[in-house]
């Protein structure tokens, strides 16, 4: 496989923040280590996370077979972070399948759902294990923003109910809805690649998603629509997504930074009584009942 490495000097804060989301991108690894000075990287046994240093050489290995700057900025967008100086270096042969999956294992979502590599075995067979590989397309329970949409469709499904993923990525949530009961789950994105992989991770799982570019998603109104994109299109958006709930369905937004919260949901007022927001690592979901 070739491969190529993307290398960011970045402050402590930002690789944090961005770390995880190259990662939901595509990226096959992250490594980060500690500057000490113009140029001089630490050991890699540098005491401490990456946030609680001074500045950082973040390192993210890429397929060949996508874009590292079309990655790059996808990850800039989902942290909230302007797209950095960045070089791009050819990476020598090596086993990199195997070294880059080491650095990913299972994924507590909740006390009875995991999502798990497909080179792993499930911690909990009982659980609803959501069989998800890194890949090309946004989604692998590794983000905040993921997990917390993934909890609120355990905590509303109760069985039957048709579910919207809007923007679906790699389709995780409306597998997920399927696995916990739903009766139909309905993806759209405007990435045919997302389509592709979503389809795939569907296969995997052993559910009957379905899955529509932009343009081609049939009419129908549903029991819950849940939206992990960014604020912008979010708000841009309302009126589709809020749209597409029946009334008196609830309607879950994510992918929303805690300082972005006040205008998304000046968005949607029009239409959803809101509940209490959820927060996880500065990124919040906001969900309502349509109204």
């Amino acid at each position: 496989m070739t491969l190529a490495a993307l290398v960011l000097d970045l402050s402590g804060s930002e690789a944090d923040s961005l770390s995880d989301a190259l990662l939901e991108a595509g990226a096959l690894s992250v490594s980060c280590d500690a500057l000490r000075s113009a140029g001089e990287s630490a050991s890699l046994t540098e005491p401490g996370e990456p946030a609680s240093w001074g500045r950082v050489r973040l390192t993210a290995l890429c397929d060949s077979g996508c874009d590292p700057a079309r990655l790059l900025r996808r990850a800039c967008e989902a942290s909230g972070l302007a797209m950095p100086q960045h070089e791009l270096r050819a990476v020598p042969d090596e086993d990199w399948v195997a070294k880059s999956r080491s650095g990913f294992t299972p994924v507590r979502v909740s006390s009875r759902m995991w999502v798990v590599p497909s080179w792993h075995t499930s911690p909990d067979p009982g659980a609803v294990n959501l069989l998800l590989d890194p890949g090309l397309a946004f989604g692998t329970g590794s983000h905040a923003s993921t997990r917390l949409c993934l909890r609120w469709l355990e905590h509303r499904i109760a069985g039957g109910e048709t579910v919207l993923d809007y923007g679906c990525g790699s389709g995780i949530l409306a597998i997920a809805s399927l696995k916990l009961g739903a009766a139909r789950a309905v993806g759209v994105d405007i990435d045919p690649q997302a389509i592709a992989v979503a389809e795939a991770n569907a296969r995997r799982n052993n559910v009957a998603g379905e899955f529509f570019e932009s343009g081609a998603l049939p009419a129908f109104a549903s029991d819950l629509v849940v939206a992990n994109i960014l604020a912008n299109p979010l708000k841009v958006l309302a009126p589709i997504v809020a749209g597409r709930c029946r009334p008196g369905g609830h309607v879950a937004l994510s992918g929303i930074l805690v300082e972005q919260t006040a205008d998304v949901r000046r968005a949607y007022e029009p239409w959803l009584a809101f509940d209490e927001p959820q927060e996880e690592e500065g990124w919040v979901c906001l969900s309502g009942r349509r109204q």
